[in-house]
């Protein structure tokens, strides 16, 4: 059923495009151009998708990272990437010199189901790692970045991203909150099993990693986030391996 939902959604997409071609706004993740993003999320939120790809802020931003501030597409390397974004998935499983690796323990669109909290690869099998909005999704959390950091090469590196609320103080995980509602109203949304707070990285450097906390996004020039349909307050978090960093 979710893989024709998405198919749905790319020929939905496709459908759409020629109707806002423009030139004022370019998406990194298709390479459409139109003449605004769409509205989409809680309120409508303007300026938001991608008209073709479904792409939002954040797979923008991650996608021009990657491009600009990565050695991703400068040299072969493996890759692993958790929970597939689906036109980030498509450019990179194409991408020549990668050896990509897609995982989930759901998803149709990745190519290998595998649960992040007992990877079944070797210690340093991977170059990269992509894991973007996973970690809040899984019970045991802190096993799930010490799976990532062991199976990632000494000198590798890796994008973690999850939502954060900077104000609090400590992460908010509760097992016992099943409700859906209550969930959302704790953690923003139904399968959220917690909201990080301000120790989200202290977490990650319990598992190994050294932590980058990239606000790249800020320093961009105005017409580079107004043509991307960025936004300046989404940061970057970056690791490697503490014994490499």
């Amino acid at each position: 059923m979710r893989r024709w939902a998405l198919a749905a959604r790319e020929l939905q997409g496709r459908l759409r495009a020629p109707f806002y071609r423009g030139d004022r706004v370019e998406c990194p993740c298709c390479g459409g151009r139109f003449r605004g993003f769409l509205a989409s999320g809680p309120g409508s939120r303007p300026g938001l998708r991608c008209p073709r790809c479904g792409s939002l802020e954040r797979h923008r931003l991650l996608w021009l990272y990657l491009e600009r501030c990565t050695d991703l597409f400068a040299k072969p390397q493996r890759v692993l990437h958790v929970a597939p974004e689906p036109r980030l998935c498509e450019r990179l499983a194409t991408t020549p010199g990668l050896d990509y690796v897609s995982a989930d323990l759901e998803s149709p669109l990745a190519a290998q189901q595998i649960d992040i909290q007992d990877i079944p690869y070797p210690d340093a099998s991977f170059d990269a790692i992509l894991c973007c909005h996973v970690l809040e999704h899984v019970p045991d959390d802190r096993r799930a970045m010490r799976e990532l950091h062991r199976i990632l090469a000494p000198r590798g590196w890796a994008v973690l991203q999850t939502p954060v609320r900077s104000k609090l103080a400590r992460t908010d995980e509760d097992p016992s909150v099943t409700d859906p509602a209550e969930r959302v109203r704790r953690f923003g949304q139904a399968d959220h099993l917690r909201v990080y707070g301000a120790d989200f990285e202290d977490r990650l450097r319990e598992a190994g990693f050294a932590v980058r906390r990239d606000g790249w996004a800020r320093d961009l020039e105005p017409e580079v986030v107004e043509r991307f349909g960025l936004r300046r307050e989404d940061v970057i978090v970056g690791t490697r391996s503490a014994t490499a960093a």
